[in-house]
């Protein structure tokens, strides 16, 4: 490979990494200011019912609804109940798609960064008159995961809330480095899509 080559490569990986910090943290831009002003103020207590799956990744719908129960538990403006009937409100809704695409390829055509895009609806229903007091639809989060080596961003903060350190990114084959990473990355899409759908939920946007 020539300097020129290896010069555009890496401006594509440092590229491809910083569009997907951009895109990740443009997406997380609800949960900012979820403070519950939204929500009616006699409703004291949830109930989360069970999210759909419109995707064709099994459990996927069931690994959200960890992430968005723990967003509405941090919250403690509401109480997680186990049952309609002792609710309040009531939130359901659907995992609407998910969907990974190459976001930058190396010198002979090759995927070294991948990006990956979810999206869900929701609806928020008194549980006391069964009215409709929110809803939404594309309700999203996105962000980017390296292949191979060469595209890891250290400094990113999908890197940083993993337990890998820098040095040990060498020592990973890429089968290896590029499944840690999708892992990582479906994480930190996953609580921001649960952080961006209580802030939209809470605030009635």
């Amino acid at each position: 490979m020539t300097r020129s080559s290896g010069n555009k490569l890496r401006g594509r990986c440092l590229g491809a990494a910083l569009s997907g910090i951009v895109a990740a943290i443009s997406g997380c831009g609800y949960h900012f200011a979820a403070s519950g002003s939204g929500l009616p103020a006699q409703a004291k207590t949830i109930y989360v019912e069970d999210f759909s799956n419109h995707t064709r990744y099994t459990g996927i719908n069931d690994e959200f609804m960890r992430y968005l129960k723990d967003e509405v538990a941090n919250h403690k403006r509401l109480t997680l109940v186990d049952s309609p009937d002792a609710a309040d409100l009531v939130l359901s809704g659907e995992v609407r798609f998910v969907e990974t695409r190459p976001l930058a390829s190396n010198a002979v055509g090759e995927p070294i960064v991948y990006n990956e895009s979810l999206s869900t609806n929701a609806t928020l229903t008194d549980a006391h008159s069964h009215k409709v007091l929110w809803t939404t639809e594309g309700i999203a989060a996105s962000g980017s995961a390296p292949a191979v080596a060469s595209a890891v961003l250290t400094t990113s903060p999908i890197f940083l809330q993993q337990n890998l350190r820098a040095q040990d990114i060498g020592n990973l084959p890429d089968l290896q480095l590029a499944q840690t990473q999708r892992a990582a990355n479906r994480e930190y899409n996953m609580q921001q899509m649960a952080q961006n759908l209580y802030a939209s939920m809470s605030e009635g946007f």
